[in-house]
């Protein structure tokens, strides 16, 4: 059975920092591009950042330098370090994974292995 249990949102102030993490089990991990995407209410989810099995990134516009991801293979663990956290970051946060697919390359809800998703809120 495959799961991806995310962790470390909450409440943050503006410029604040949080960093997610996405646990996966039932996978070869290491095989795998982890990618996070957020969603608010009404809108679709978009990809927030992505890192592949060869540990190439991709970021969402509205992220680069602000946001890095990382992987840890040994640990089956992929972390998103959110820094300067804004208002508009608030969402919920999604953990998803997808073999055979280059970081650059956003997927949709119908594919790969999704989380449950965690609250992130920045706001004073």
């Amino acid at each position: 059975q495959v799961q991806l249990v995310e962790s470390g949102g909450g409440l943050v102030q503006p410029g604040g920092s949080l960093r997610l993490s996405c646990a996966a089990s039932g996978i070869s991990f290491r095989f795998y591009t982890i990618g996070w995407y957020r969603q608010t209410p009404g809108n679709q989810r978009d990809l927030v950042a992505a890192i592949d099995r060869g540990f190439s990134t991709n970021y969402a516009d509205s992220v680069k330098g602000r946001f890095s991801i990382s992987r840890d293979n040994a640990g089956s663990t992929v972390y998103l370090q959110m820094n300067n956290l804004q208002p508009e970051d608030t969402a919920v946060y999604y953990c998803t994974a997808k073999t055979l697919n280059p970081a650059n390359r956003p997927w949709s809800t119908g594919e790969g292995y999704w989380g449950q998703g965690t609250q992130v809120n920045v706001r004073s």
